[in-house]
C-alpha cells in the first residue's frame, strides 16, 4: 500500500502470530516498523524477518500492562524514527478454559492486565504522541470475535475483547476532529500457535466444522485488515470493530 511507505508503525506482539506477519507485510509496504514484545527471542526474530525483506525495523521489549514499559516503547520509537504515524496493539493472551464460578482470580487479572489494561496504555501514549506531534494517526486494536459474542468457559478473555471494543469506540469519537482514526479488528479462529497447540488444540476438528468457510483463517489475512484500516484506502473508516472471521459473527 503506497500510503504505508515511509510510516512509522508500533506493533505490539509482533514476536509472533498476527503481530509478526503484520510486522513483515507493514515492512514490506515500506513503513519503518517498531517491533514491540515481551520476548526478546520471539522479537528479534521478528526483526530478522524484517531485515531479510528488505524492510527497516526495532524491537524494543515490552511489557504492555506495565506503564513505564508502554511510554518507554513510544519514546524509543520517537528516538528511533522521529514520529509516530500508526499503531498495531495486538499484544494479547488467551487465559484458561474454564466455568465461570472456578474461574482462577490471578488468571482473570493477568488476562485483563495484558488484553484490557494494555490496549487502554498503548493507546493512552500513543495518542500522547500523536497529539504532540499535531498530526493525523492511525490506531488499530486487537479485540475478537469475542468481543462481539458470547464465549463460554473464557470469562476473562471475552471480558476484556468487548472493553476493547467499547475503548475503540469511545477513543474513535473523543480524537475524530483531531483526524486520529481508531478502529479494531475481530478475529475469529486464527492458524495461530496460540489455537492449534495446547489445551485448544484437542478442539481444533470442532472448530474448524463451525466455521462457515470450513477454515481457520491466516495470520496473513488478519494483518491485511490491520494494514488496510492504518492506510489511506481506509480515510474515513472509525470507530468500527472488524470481523476478521470468515462469516463466523453473521451466523
Amino acid at each position: 500500500m503506497e500510503s504505508l511507505k515511509g510510516k512509522v508503525v508500533i506493533i505490539t506482539g509482533a514476536g509472533s502470530g498476527i503481530g509478526q506477519a503484520a510486522a513483515v507485510q507493514f515492512a514490506v509496504a515500506g513503513s519503518k516498523v517498531v517491533v514491540a514484545d515481551f520476548s526478546e527471542k520471539g522479537g528479534n526474530e521478528t526483526l530478522q524477518m524484517i531485515q531479510d525483506a528488505g524492510g527497516e525495523g526495532v524491537f524494543v521489549k515490552t511489557d504492555v500492562s506495565d506503564s513505564t514499559s508502554v511510554q518507554e516503547m513510544v519514546a524509543k520509537t520517537v528516538e528511533a524514527f522521529g514520529r509516530l504515524d500508526c499503531a498495531f496493539n495486538n499484544a494479547g493472551v488467551g487465559g484458561v478454559s474454564a466455568p465461570l464460578h472456578e474461574y482462577d482470580e490471578k488468571v482473570y487479572d493477568h488476562t485483563v492486565a495484558v488484553d484490557q489494561k494494555g490496549v487502554f496504555l498503548c493507546m493512552k501514549y500513543e495518542l500522547q504522541q500523536f497529539l504532540k506531534q499535531e498530526s493525523k494517526g492511525s490506531i488499530v486494536n486487537m479485540a475478537s470475535t469475542a468481543g462481539l459474542d458470547a464465549t463460554p468457559n473464557m470469562v476473562a478473555y471475552p471480558a476484556s475483547k468487548h472493553a476493547v471494543v467499547g475503548m475503540t469506540k469511545t477513543a474513535a469519537i473523543e480524537y475524530a476532529e483531531k483526524g486520529i482514526r481508531v478502529n479494531a479488528i475481530c478475529p475469529g479462529a486464527i492458524e495461530t500457535p496460540g489455537l492449534t497447540q495446547g489445551e485448544f488444540g484437542q478442539f481444533l476438528d470442532q472448530y474448524r466444522a463451525n466455521q462457515p468457510m470450513k477454515r481457520f483463517g491466516t495470520p496473513q489475512e488478519v494483518a491485511n485488515a490491520a494494514l488496510w484500516l492504518c492506510s489511506d484506502a481506509a480515510s474515513l473508516i472509525t470507530g468500527v470493530p472488524l470481523p476478521t472471521d470468515g462469516g463466523l459473527t453473521a451466523k
